[in-house]
């Protein structure tokens, strides 16, 4: 190895290597002054470019030794003095306290480091230099990425460690076990598949590593903190949650064959989880969980919860059941509760009372199961207490016969619903219902619509959810104002999203226009008035696109308030052939038609009317004397001016025609 000894004049020894190799440690031009120490025995001064220390993991670190050497009354070799390193993980023994002793009797050697508060003491036989007893106290957990950087390719960024444990390092090969006590431990990885922070806790440990996998086992408990895995995030309590895991990790993929929490108050679980390389969800299996709401969500379920659209859902309640998720999908689900409350936090579903069961399977049959409910809530419409019953036929979960659902003052019955909870995209459901003598005045109220009498019934043969979407074939009717409305081609977009989208058309028929124009309150008008509004949009419950004609042309009267607003509506006025004195005379009007078309599309509405000329629009044709014509001027409004002019005109305040 090309040592070179100088004996000057005062007898120092110098010593130098391009390369010493230990087992377990090599040096790289290294370079060693012993001289006598004024204290008794020998001062040494070593150091090396770069040092590779195996069992920690450390490579091309600077070294620098400087202090006393001498052997003692049994023939012990000590060393006292400073050790200091350059390039270690997380600044590890950058100027440390060293005591070193070799005792060729006892066939050991035993090493103490200090620096601040932290110490960490090794005891190793000579003959096998790869195994170490070793102690830590308030070690900096940065100091361990390097044995940590064999088994997890995670930067450690915080936290101190204390530590009894056995180490077994041959090459490549690293094996440990022992105990530990982690205080404000924080990690993560470059691709954020796993990262934590202020995490302490304690238990049990132990590691073996070799080639490009590697095994961890951990029996303890875990305070406080917050920890993510993949799609996991976890916010733990003050008091001790207890784990047990075994893990196992080959080419950046990471295995959880047993994963058990305890946390008292929230969770308990036992199952197994799986990643791949990427961080991708591979397994997510639970043969048993057991879940208390509130604190169950506020700990562990927040990102579970925003995925599946309840970012701010409020729940109550106990939930126990199991599941078995995959990377190509849902495998197996069933839960029971005896009492749980569930609302999203936008107010568009809520559920209180919920007990009984659910249990499905992706394949074979499950026994039929009963969920019942005290009420329900979608968006403002509630649904009184009911039940339902449900089995899982081969991957399709569905109701072993009809239920009814009371709502407003009406029923909804679903006589058939088949559900495959499986389908990431495609037909996810298929149903058949029929609505019943349904309120519409508590219907329009609900919706914070104007309040409208009558009654909503139908059936609805075919009901598809696909792509985040519901279909729903043939058609409901809605006897209102002394005729009919019917709706059809209706669909629902996202219907548990933050802006559902609600595309219907409806067929009006013999809406008697007095008790149309008093709920809608822009003066009063008599006779029939029919039509359609096809295509209409909705967005949040508000229109973003129709095609709508509305005729009343079987002549009736009209009031005066009624002309004025329907003039305004239109950006219009009365034609000429009506002197402003006259009109003041009359306080109605005999008409022969009334017309009003519209097409709302990307945010334009085109008007039309009964119809065209140089003036305008024709919107009211009169009959007898006087003569009255109301003409509309703006055949084409931005949406939000048309909306300001038909509230206006419902509350009474539209501009007099001009």
């Amino acid at each position: 190895m090309g040592i070179v000894l100088a004996l000057p004049a005062r007898a120092d020894v110098t010593v130098a290597a391009k390369q010493v190799s230990l087992p377990g440690l090599r040096l790289q031009d290294m370079s060693a002054v012993i001289s006598e120490d004024p204290a008794g025995g020998l001062h040494l001064h070593l150091q090396a470019s770069q040092a590779d220390v195996a069992a920690m993991g450390w490579r091309h670190v600077g070294l620098r030794l400087d202090g006393r050497l001498q052997r003692d009354a049994q023939l012990r070799w000590t060393f006292d003095g400073r050790v200091q390193l350059r390039g270690a993980p997380g600044g590890a023994l950058g100027n440390a306290q060293m005591t070193w002793t070799v005792s060729p009797d006892a066939n050991t050697m035993q090493v103490e480091l200090r620096q601040d508060r932290a110490m960490a003491s090794a005891w190793l036989p000579l003959d096998q230099p790869s195994h170490a007893e070793i102690k830590l106290r308030q070690l900096p957990v940065g100091w361990l990425q390097g044995v940590l950087g064999k088994l997890w390719s995670g930067r450690l960024i915080a936290g101190r460690v204390d530590a009894d444990l056995a180490l077994d390092a041959e090459s490549a090969d690293v094996q440990s076990s022992g105990q530990f006590t982690l205080d404000g431990l924080g990690f993560d990885k470059s691709d954020g598949t796993a990262a934590g922070q202020g995490v302490s806790g304690k238990g049990r440990f132990g590691f073996d590593s070799g080639g490009d996998a590697s095994r961890v086992t951990l029996q303890g408990s875990l305070t406080g903190g917050e920890l993510s895995l993949g799609a996991l995030h976890a916010k733990l309590p003050e008091h001790p949650v207890q784990v047990d895991v075994n893990a196992s990790s080959r080419q950046g993929a990471l295995s959880l064959d047993r994963l058990r929490v305890d946390d008292a108050d929230a969770l308990q679980l036992d199952g197994a989880l799986a990643f791949d390389a990427k961080g991708n969800l591979q397994k997510l299996q639970l043969d048993h969980f057991h879940a208390s709401f509130p604190l169950a969500g506020q700990r562990y379920g927040q990102v579970w919860q925003a995925a599946l659209g309840l970012r701010d859902a409020r729940l109550a309640g106990r939930v126990n059941g199991r599941l078995d998720l995959r990377s190509d999908g849902l495998h197996a689900f069933a839960f029971d509760t005896d009492g749980l409350d569930l609302a999203d936090g936008d107010g568009h579903f809520a559920v209180s009372g919920l007990r009984g069961s659910l249990d499905w399977a992706a394949q074979g049959n499950r026994p039929v199961t009963t969920l019942a409910w005290q009420g329900m809530q979608y968006y403002r419409i509630p649904v009184e207490a009911g039940q339902s019953h449900w089995q899982s036929r081969d991957g399709s979960l569905s109701l072993s016969q009809p239920a009814a659902l009371p709502v407003l003052q009406g029923q909804v019955r679903l006589t058939d619903l088949e559900f495959h909870p499986e389908a990431a995209k495609g037909q996810r459901l298929a149903a058949s219902l029929t609505v019943a003598g349904v309120d519409m005045a508590s219907l329009t109220r609900a919706l914070n619509w104007p309040v409208i009498p009558g009654t909503l019934s139908g059936t609805i043969p075919s009901v598809h959810w696909a792509d985040d979407s519901l279909e729903l074939g043939g058609g409901l009717s809605a006897g209102v104002f002394g005729g009919t409305v019917g709706i059809s081609r209706l669909s629902l977009q996202q219907p548990f999203g933050e802006a559902p989208v609600l595309v219907a058309s409806f067929k009006l028929d013999q809406l008697d226009l007095s008790a149309v124009t008093g709920v809608f309150d822009i003066g009063n008008i008599t006779g029939k008035l029919h039509g359609f509004v096809d295509d209409l949009h909705l967005v949040d419950w508000s229109p973003t696109g129709f095609k709508a004609s509305l005729l009343a042309d079987g002549g009736g009267r009209i009031s005066q308030r009624a002309v004025n607003n329907l003039a305004a509506i239109g950006g219009g006025g009365v034609a000429s052939g009506l002197q402003g004195a006259m009109l003041k005379l009359f306080k109605t009007f005999s008409y022969k038609r009334i017309g009003l078309d519209g097409t709302l599309q990307d945010g334009i509405c085109q008007l039309g009317g009964l119809s065209t000329g140089e003036e305008g629009f024709t919107i009211v044709e009169g009959s007898g004397l006087p003569h009255l014509q109301v003409l509309g001027h703006q055949a084409k409004l931005d949406w939000p001016t048309l909306q300001r002019r038909l509230r206006e005109a419902t509350s009474g305040h539209a501009a007099a025609p001009h």
